[in-house]
């Protein structure tokens, strides 16, 4: 077996279910989970008849590189959101969701035979793919804290020269998983400055990128790059995805795009690794990419939502609206002294409301985990199920005077 198997830690729903194994929620109380990031709201329509339509293609073995239609859909979206022109020839390729184009980029970027060990670098919290992919690429995952006083912006500054000289690749989340964080154009300059210094590749994952509470869309990095001259989006590739913007999770359709030299080899890798996306979802995905109604839709459904939630929560827990996503990162009260899985796991036996442990998303770096003493939320449901269970949150800490 690969012994680099070894170095992976449980996921996070795992650990979950382990902290929650020998509780028995109150039955007063019907479940309600915030603890997974699932898209809840409807599937669009016209997106399942387009589904439906493309169901020839399942005769026809699908092309890795996609069909020139499917890239297409992919550089008319990036150039109608982003205003920028990218070839679909050689600037983007077709993805089966991000996760498995975050895992499998870091395969194909990642010199394993370099020593000292190879560095890459998260943010810290993360989405646990970034650790994973590092691990088994042979690298060595670096957690870099993010600073909740800059509204949990990535604090850069705080790696040390002698990393940024191992590190070949760096994991961006904007806006983040989990604190919603939108990163600004100075913070995209100074890791672009970095980029040319030491070599290393910026894999930027923007899935959350159209669901957002302020009037102007958040920055992408191909975006922030053009705007400062670098065209040909040298060492920057960036991931997206339909799951969030258009509530299809199980289509798993995504793609990637930026720098051409990385996608030649990333489209040679994936050729290898069998990841051409099927006929009847590049069909789909057309159909979603070329359409913007069901997404400024779904963008009010979840301003109505966190519209409602977050005065509730605001009375009880430190939390504030985030810049873009859908999850409420929220430190929980003093009297709880950081323990965010006794919090997480009373809650889920008094209540019935699973949320997700804070620390359970991030790693200790420098003698501190820097998401202990906070829960992530994902308002994924309808708001009449999310508003009772910010409701259940509010007694649940008023009703307790101490863990």
């Amino acid at each position: 077996m690969n012994p680099l198997l070894s170095k992976l830690q449980p996921y996070p729903f795992e650990r979950l279910r382990r902290l929650f194994a020998d509780v028995t929620p109150n039955a007063d109380f019907a479940p309600i989970s915030l603890g997974i990031g699932e898209p809840k709201h409807p599937t669009p329509e016209f997106i399942k008849q387009a589904l439906s339509a493309g169901l020839g293609a399942l005769a026809v073995y699908p092309a890795t590189a996609g069909d020139l239609k499917l890239r297409q859909s992919f550089t008319a979206w990036l150039q109608r959101r982003y205003a920028l022109e990218l070839d679909p020839a050689t600037q983007v390729l077709p993805v089966n969701g991000s996760r498995e184009a975050l895992f499998a980029l870091a395969q194909t970027v990642v010199d394993a035979s370099k020593t000292p060990a190879p560095v890459v670098l998260s943010p810290n919290p993360f989405y646990q793919i970034y650790e994973g992919a590092a691990l088994l690429a042979g690298a060595e995952p670096y957690y870099v804290p993010s600073v909740p006083a800059r509204n949990f912006a990535v604090d850069w500054d705080s790696v040390p020269a002698a990393v940024w000289e191992r590190t070949q690749l760096v994991f961006v989340c904007s806006p983040g998983n989990p604190t919603g964080a939108v990163m600004p154009m100075e913070e995209w300059q100074k890791l672009f400055a970095l980029s040319d210094r030491y070599g290393f590749v910026i894999a930027s994952d923007e899935c959350y990128s159209e669901i957002y509470f302020r009037d102007e869309p958040p920055l992408g990095g191909l975006e922030a790059a053009a705007r400062l001259g670098r065209s040909g989006f040298r060492n920057l590739i960036a991931l997206t995805s339909l799951s969030k913007r258009s509530n299809v999770p199980g289509l798993r359709s995504g793609f990637v795009a930026g720098d051409a030299a990385i996608i030649k080899s990333f489209l040679l890798y994936r050729t290898y690794h069998g990841s051409a996306m099927s006929g009847a979802v590049a069909a789909a995905s057309i159909a979603a990419w070329g359409d913007e109604a069901h997404v400024v839709d779904n963008r009010a459904q979840y301003r109505a939502k966190f519209a409602a939630v977050t005065p509730l929560l605001e009375k009880v827990l430190d939390v504030r609206l985030p810049d873009a996503s859908f999850y409420l990162w929220a430190g929980i009260p003093a009297a709880w002294r950081g323990d965010d899985a006794a919090f997480a796991r009373a809650l889920h036996a008094q209540y019935n409301v699973t949320v997700l442990p804070g620390s359970y998303l991030a790693r200790e770096a420098n003698g501190a985990n820097p998401g202990r003493g906070r829960i992530r939320m994902a308002l994924v449901a309808d708001t009449a199920e999310c508003t009772e269970a910010a409701q259940r949150i509010v007694n649940f800490i008023q009703n307790r005077a101490h863990p």
